[in-house]
Parts: structure tokens; sequence; C-alpha cells
């Protein structure tokens, strides 16, 4: 559905302007008036991630006028594969500076407004009632719902992208003339079945594929240029390299668009989304270990059998010494379950520790009462134990 422009158009361009931006200029649907638009337009990119690293980057180089960011995190070496707003001398900085002078490098014209705290509940209607659109490149279900409230709740729209792999999704939301995120995914999957980028990876290149979609919606939104994805949901594999697109229609029976609405304001997300099952925070409670309790039990010949669920790619770049690689899913079908010595105790560990204390609430549950994860995971071992490891 082709919609208006969402903002009015600044006064004027400069001649400086009008020689940056000559090519949108010549192409009648934009002109003069599309790129005043967009001058005066306020976008807010939270994340300055794997999506929202080539859309600041575009959405600068396009001439938005404002650009928000909301980061809280700093500079990785495993960040440089995909979030190409930073470089290697970024490392260990602000990841919010980083992708301040890398937007103000391709454009000095744009106003750049640094949001360096953690999005949540007590701040997002604060920020979000300063921008005109919403830019998701979140890689978590619970700000994903919050990003999703309180745009419903404020009558914003906003362009939201999925990565994962070689797989990406795209849409816009916006309640007043669609459907929301929810009415798409009404609830989070179950904590632990869906991993997240860090757990499973991604194409570093399918970031740049699903912000530029993500790019393209907001100067359509912007400009009231052409028909932007509101109600559709654009699928890319990049394996195939097929684009295809799902209808999403409103759901009247939405807990936040609909018209009784039972979410009426800002719910606590992390409790919705779950992070971790109630049955594997109840298996952790008491039978959580550190990465040094580890190594002294391996010190001292303790009889123990530690098992490493994560994936095979992942043991393969790191592993904690005599780890038995035995994936989640095997434990989660119970295959893995009659292989288990009865004479050690066991020990699991994933990455972080996610992973490990859903399979231990399985192996509490058939019996092994003196089970035990590593909390922190195999990062936390290479941090406290062996610093010259590399870490994903």
């Amino acid at each position: 559905m082709s919609l208006p422009p969402l903002v009015e158009p600044a006064a004027e361009l400069t001649v400086d302007e009008v020689r940056r931006y000559s090519r949108h200029l010549i192409i009648p649907d934009v002109g003069m008036d599309g790129q005043k638009r967009l001058k005066n337009a306020k976008v807010l990119a939270v994340g300055a991630g794997g999506l929202g690293s080539p859309a600041l980057m575009y959405l600068a180089a396009a001439g938005v006028g404002t650009l928000g960011i909301v980061e809280f995190d700093e500079v990785d070496e495993s960040n440089l594969q995909r979030q190409i707003i930073h470089s290697q001398a970024d490392i260990g900085r602000s990841k919010a500076e980083s992708a301040r002078d890398s937007v103000l490098g391709i454009n000095p014209y744009v106003n750049v407004v640094l949001h360096e705290e953690r999005l949540e509940a007590d701040n997002v209607m604060e920020i979000f009632s300063q921008y005109d659109l919403i830019v998701d490149g979140t890689d978590n279900f619970a700000t994903r719902y919050l990003v999703n409230d309180a745009c419903v709740l404020l009558n914003k729209p906003y362009v939201w992208g999925s990565i994962y792999r070689f797989d990406g999704q795209a849409s816009v939301f916006w309640s007043e003339h669609g459907p929301c995120y929810r009415c798409l995914y009404p609830e989070p999957p179950p904590p632990g079945m869906v991993p997240s980028c860090a757990e499973g990876g991604v194409l570093g290149v399918l970031c740049a594929s699903i912000g530029s979609i993500q790019v393209t919606e907001a100067i359509k939104v912007l400009t009231g240029v052409g028909e932007p994805l509101v109600g559709r949901l654009m699928i890319y594999d990049a394996l195939e390299m097929q684009y295809r697109q799902v209808k999403v229609r409103k759901d009247p029976d939405c807990a936040v668009c609909g018209p009784n609405a039972t979410v009426t304001e800002l719910i606590d997300y992390e409790a919705f989304c779950g992070v971790v099952s109630e049955e594997a925070q109840e298996a952790a409670l008491g039978s959580t270990i550190t990465p040094k309790q580890l190594k002294e039990w391996i010190d001292n010949d303790e009889p123990i059998e530690i098992i490493d669920v994560r994936e095979i790619n992942e043991y393969e770049i790191v592993s904690i010494p005599g780890a038995k690689l035995i994936p989640k899913g095997e434990f989660l079908m119970g295959t893995a379950l009659q292989d288990l010595p009865q004479d050690k105790r066991i020990v699991l560990h994933c990455k972080t520790g996610v992973r490990s204390a859903e399979v231990l609430a399985v192996l509490k549950s058939a019996g092994f009462a003196d089970a035990v994860h590593v909390g922190g995971g195999v990062i936390g071992w290479v941090h406290q134990i062996e610093p010259e490891k590399p870490v994903y």
C-alpha cells in the first residue's frame, strides 16, 4: 500500500547538499522534495552491529538529517567480520562512538545523537519519542518485543530486520496502517530453541543484504515513495539466492495493537521471553560451578566427565581440555542419555552457560542429581584459565 510521506520537507538544501545528493535529485520520485524530507528526518538505529552498520552508513549517505544511535557495547575483534562500520583500530572503543565517527566521515552534514545505554523499558519511550522512524537491528527477542510495543504505544513506524546464518527477514511494522511484530510472532520461541547469531553464526555479507533493504524501506516511508513492506514479510535465502514474500495481516486479537489490547504499557521483556527457562533456572540453582572450580577438579583428578553441548563447528574453534562433544539436540531427543557414565559426575558446558543449563535440566529429570554446569561456559574458561586461546 502507498502511504503519505512521514515527515515534512526541510526549508532548503544548500549548494553543497545539492551537489552531494544530485543522483537522488534527478530521480523524479525523489527529487528536491524527497531529499528535503530526508534532511528533515530523524531516524534512530537500535544497535550499531551487523544490521546497524550498513543501515547507518547508507542512511547517512542518503542524507538523513539526524541519526540517533542506541548502543552500549564495545567493538570486539569478532565483530569485524560483519560490522563494517567499525575497523581494526576501533577494537575496545565504544561502538556508538566508532559508528558516529564513521557516519560523519561519510556525511558531515548529518547530526549524530548518541544514546550510550542499554535500551530498556524505563528509557525506551523517552528515547523513541525524539525520532520519526526507528530502524531495529537487534538480535534478541526481549529487545525486539520492547521495540515493537514502544512503537505501537507511541504510534511510530519501524523497520525490522533479522539475520541468521544464510537467512534474513525484513518488514515494516506500523500499527496505524498494518500489523505489528506481535501480529507476526505473538509469542517468543521457547528459551534456547532459536540460537542467536553468536551461537549459530551469520554470513557477514548477509548483514548488507538485509540492512540495505531496511534503509530502502526507511527512505520510502520517510519520503512517501513506492509501497513499503507494511503487511508484507520479505524472506531472503542467500544459499539459493531467492527472495520471497509472505503477507502478514493485522491480528484482531493482538495483545498490543488489537482493539482489545491487553498490553497497554511496557512489561518485563526479559521475563516475557524467558532468556533461560524456569526448569533450567531451577536446575542451575546450586549446580553451577566456575571455570576455576572446574580447573581444580581437573588438576585433582576428580572423577568427572566434561561434556560440551555446543555444535561441532564451535568445538573446533576452541574447547576445554578433555571435554567430550555431545550437542544439545542429542540430549533433547534423549539419544545421549544412555551413553553417559554412571560412576562420574557430569560437568556440562556450552559457550556462555545458557544451553548447558537447559541440558542440565534434562539430566536432573533423568536422575543425574549431582550433574553440574559451568557458568560462563567456554568463554569464561578462556578468559579465566587459557587467555591465549581464541574466542568467538
